[in-house]
This record gives C-alpha cells, structure tokens and sequence, in this order.
C-alpha cells in the first residue's frame, strides 16, 4: 500500500505542470533602467547645449599640396638706383650779391637778398632817418627798378666821411649791387642814361690843406700899413 501511494504522489507531481522560470526579465529589467537613465542624460546634455551652445571648431586645414619645382627663369638687370640725398644735405642758398661805393672819405657796401622790401642803413630802418635829404638819395636807385624792389631787402653797411658823404656811398652801391641781382634788366643803361654817378664812383676828393694858408690854396694876406 505504501508503494501505490508513493507511486501516486510521483504521477501527480509529473501531471502538475512546472513552471517555468523567466530568466530573461530578470536580466531585462536592468537594462530598462539603464536605457531611462541614458535617455535622461541625453535630454540634460541637450539642454546645456541649448542653453550654452558650444563655440565653433576650427576647420582642420588642408594640407599643402606639394609645388612642383619650377623652372628657374632668366631674371632682367635690375634698373640703377637713384642715388640717395645725404641727411642733413645743405639747401641752395637764396641768391644774394654784395657790392661796394665811395664818396669821398665814404665806403659803404650794400647787400641785396630776397625779402619784402625793407631797406636798412647800419642796422636802422631807413624811414627812421630825419633828414628826408638823405633818404631821398638813399632811396633814389631804387624808385628806378619799379614794382620788384618789393621782393627784396637792401642792408648797408657805411663809415667814414659826413653825412651827405655816406649817403652818396649808399646810393652808389646800392645801385651797384641792384645792377648784379637784376642782371636780366639791363640796369646799368638805364642808370647810365639817367645820372652817370649812380654806378660809377666819384673819385675827387678834398685837397689836402698847406701851410701858410688856412686852407689848400688860400694865403694869410700881408699888409704893409
């Protein structure tokens, strides 16, 4: 009896049906989460780049392609080179003359240069002198050249001799020294033609005082009574 009831439990156990395990959704279940997880990290890493996007990348340069040798050409000659100014090379000086003229015990020279028309006797502007006289004779070489006396400044340097003595000098190398500065204007015809004395010097002078007399030719008188 006790081996048909043994037999029966045996049969009953193999009628039951097993179960059967599932192996697949225990191991499917970790892998759920870690795919949540990534798509989770995915849409945060989009946001940050929304939010903040990142700075362009430099393109990665193209790589030189190598340039084939070329054929040396025939160079022309290079041209001369100009020759370089020198620093601190001298400008061309403005044109200037000097001249010289004598009356009497009287020398003055006079030195003419671009400027605006002034005229100065031993360092004082001629429109200083009182004597109208003595500018007038001063100025008189100059009222013949016309409008260019304008453009130029006269300086004269004279000693020796009076007043009228120096002024006749004045005159003289003025015009002396006018006649080289404008040497296109043919000058000294036209001072020829008007006085003589304007460009050539004067060469009397004072004779010199003898004895018994008070002066060079005159005598102390003798009287008998």
């Amino acid at each position: 009896m006790a081996e048909k009831s043994e037999k029966a439990e045996k049969d009953k156990k193999a009628a039951k049906p097993k179960k059967v395990e599932a192996p697949a959704r225990k191991a499917e279940k970790p892998a759920v989460k870690e795919a949540v997880k990534e798509e989770a990290a995915v849409d945060v890493h989009k946001k940050e780049l929304a939010a903040h996007p990142p700075a362009e990348a430099p393109k990665p340069k193209e790589a030189e392609k190598p340039v084939a040798a070329e054929k040396p050409v025939a160079s022309e000659p290079a041209a001369p080179k100009a020759p370089r100014a020198k620093k601190g090379a001298k400008k061309p000086k403005e044109k200037s003359v000097v001249a010289r003229g004598k009356r009497k015990m009287a020398v003055a020279r006079a030195s003419i240069r671009g400027g605006k028309g002034v005229v100065r006797v031993n360092h004082v502007l001629l429109d200083a002198y009182a004597n109208p006289y003595v500018r007038e004779i001063i100025r008189e070489p100059l009222r013949y050249v016309g409008p260019e006396a304008n453009a130029i400044n006269v300086s004269v340097n004279v000693f020796g001799g009076g007043a009228m003595g120096q002024a006749q000098a004045a005159r003289t190398a003025i015009a002396n020294a006018l006649v080289q500065y404008f040497d296109s204007m043919n000058l000294k015809e036209k001072f020829n033609e008007i006085d003589r004395s304007l460009i050539i010097e004067d060469t009397r002078r004072v004779e010199s005082k003898k004895y018994r007399g008070p002066k060079a030719r005159a005598r102390y008188q003798k009287s008998y009574r």
